[in-house]
């Protein structure tokens, strides 16, 4: 049943490529009926930090096999707790990476209410926010050129991971800071978002 529901909520938002926020809220509160949320449990939250660590906080991004292989357990498994947080984080990976594949423009409305809701319902069960979640959020409102609330939340996400490259990244390359240039450069030069962006 829980692989019937992903690839029907993935399926969505493929081919849904514009959503509006009703039909967003609508599709998590069907998830969120069948997900046992435990606020004592932390598998997901571990998984959206562990992706976070291997994907963007490390020099390479490259999504190990091993990874892999947790998350599709997680999804695949009737005993994950708040899954209904874990198919909101997949449905916003599957849209830009559908997105990426085929050449198209992410959906910026889709991209931003899905982490409205994927922010507030993990802050509801587990109290704080993975750092993936202020990135991931960052890049939704910057491609809705809500550049403004971008950098609130950029600036946010430093305040409670001051060490994540992504975040400092996003942070220089919004205000060109010197001493946030240096600190890159001297600290992260191999790291995959410094050297795509040619920070030097």
């Amino acid at each position: 049943m829980k692989k019937l529901i992903l690839g029907t909520l993935l399926c969505l938002s493929i081919s849904v490529f514009a959503q509006s926020g009703n039909s967003m809220a609508g599709i998590l509160q069907k998830i969120k009926s069948q997900s046992k949320i435990d606020t004592q449990d932390k598998a997901v939250y571990d998984l959206m930090d562990e992706f976070y660590q291997k994907n963007l906080q490390a020099d390479n991004d490259e999504m190990t096999p091993e990874f892999t292989h947790k998350l599709q357990k997680a999804v695949s498994d009737s005993n994950t707790k708040n899954i209904h947080l874990l198919y909101l984080f997949l449905m916003y990976q599957q849209h830009i990476s559908q997105a990426v594949a085929e050449g198209k423009k992410t959906d910026p409305v889709f991209q931003i209410e899905t982490m409205n809701l994927l922010e507030s319902e993990t802050k509801e069960v587990y109290g704080k926010l993975p750092a993936i979640i202020y990135i991931f959020k960052a890049e939704a409102l910057e491609s809705g050129t809500k550049k403004e609330e971008a950098q609130i939340t950029i600036a946010n996400g430093l305040k409670e991971y001051p060490d994540s490259v992504p975040l400092k990244v996003y942070n220089y390359l919004n205000t060109k800071d010197e001493t946030l240039r240096k600190d890159l450069i001297q600290n992260h030069p191999n790291h995959w978002m410094v050297q795509q962006f040619g920070i030097q």
